[in-house]
């Protein structure tokens, strides 16, 4: 049996990764430097770039708006509970237009 989180783990949350990555790199910072703020590896922002981490899945407008959203707070230094909290939203947006029912979380 696979728990909700789980599956979020496995396929969101890289997703997500990705798509903040790649938006902290468009705004001029550095991938060490978007590696640090998100807690991973370099190299793991460079597979996230490359799309070789990550589903390449259409992203609907209100999640897209969700990573603006944390691109810009991340970048302005957001605590830990604000970038799981955020990472949560971008979450459960996927989680609904992915399997068309609320989250579980």
């Amino acid at each position: 049996m696979i728990f909700p989180c789980e599956k979020a783990v496995w396929y969101n949350l890289p997703q997500i990764r990705a798509d903040i990555a790649a938006g902290l790199v468009k705004t001029g910072m550095t991938q060490s430097q978007a590696a640090k703020k998100l807690g991973v590896t370099p190299a793991a922002v460079s597979q996230y770039l490359n799309k070789k981490r990550g589903q390449q899945a259409v992203k609907s407008e209100s999640y897209l708006e969700e990573i603006d959203i944390a691109v810009e707070k991340i970048r302005d230094g957001a605590s830990t509970q604000e970038l799981q909290s955020i990472v949560c939203n971008c979450c459960q947006i996927i989680t609904e237009e992915r399997m068309g029912a609320e989250s579980l979380c």
